[in-house]
């Protein structure tokens, strides 16, 4: 059985939140123990991602690349689709460049919680970002009433769910083969289910989430008459100028 590499992991410095380094643990275990229940939903839908790539002739080396320079479950599973030999390289940064445009939004949403931070601070964080610790973080913050991310809380998060993604698709690829059809136990629900309890756990009430609803209705449209990736792209977009409209409309 081949091992897989540990991809190298931006270092980051979590001193920028003026805590004793007690404080920081205790935030950054706060932030992990936050991350479990995500963390298992990932287990099932990473095993399926690692099966579906060994089946496409990868290794658990090169999966175990690819996850830790992507850190995006929605494009690794349309890179691996997509995957024939030779792989057709330009099809694939394409689709992977417009799965991944959402987090453009994302990342300017958390822009204004991570003023405080150095540019060699945030940068990385970004690195760690998918959508759940986005989620995560986010409604902490919120939730505290801050103004600015607990970076040992969101590297908590980050870490926790970067490392056993990581794992766990290195795992389904070595292992994924001698199991079967992994899809076949409905694995691939796991994530939709993590969704709807992040999105649970944001809820603000009907009116702020309009956007969501346009979002919705837009990226279902686009999945049922357009092929590919379209919809990803377009329900992000529909969202932003959903709640920059509604947001005027406000004001």
């Amino acid at each position: 059985m081949h091992t897989s590499p540990s991809p190298a992991v931006p270092v980051l410095d979590p001193a920028a939140d003026g805590m004793p380094q007690t404080g920081k643990a205790r935030e950054a275990l706060r932030g992990l123990t936050a991350s479990l229940p995500v963390m298992l939903g990932f287990v099932p839908f990473a095993l399926v991602l690692g099966a579906q790539a060994a089946q496409k002739g990868l290794s658990v080396a090169e999966l175990a690349l690819m996850t830790g320079l992507n850190f995006a479950g929605g494009s690794e599973f349309a890179a691996v689709r997509l995957w024939t030999s030779p792989p057709h390289l330009l099809l694939i940064v394409g689709m992977t460049l417009l799965v991944n445009c959402r987090h453009i939004l994302m990342g300017a949403a958390l822009v204004p919680y991570m003023r405080h931070l150095k540019r060699r601070q945030a940068l990385p964080a970004l690195f760690l970002m998918c959508d759940e610790t986005w989620a995560l973080a986010l409604a902490d913050a919120r939730a505290r009433g801050a103004t600015r991310l607990s970076m040992p809380y969101y590297l908590g998060v980050a870490g926790g769910l970067y490392a056993s993604w990581v794992a766990f698709t290195a795992l389904g690829a070595a292992i994924g083969p001698r199991m079967g059809d992994l899809e076949q136990f409905g694995f691939e629900m796991a994530f939709t289910a993590v969704f709807l309890v992040l999105l649970r756990g944001m809820w603000k009430g009907v009116r702020a989430s309009r956007p969501w609803l346009v979002s919705l209705v837009v990226s279902a449209g686009a999945y049922l008459l357009l092929p590919g990736a379209w919809h990803v792209a377009l329900g992000a977009v529909a969202g932003l100028v959903a709640a920059v409209l509604l947001e005027d409309g406000h004001a």
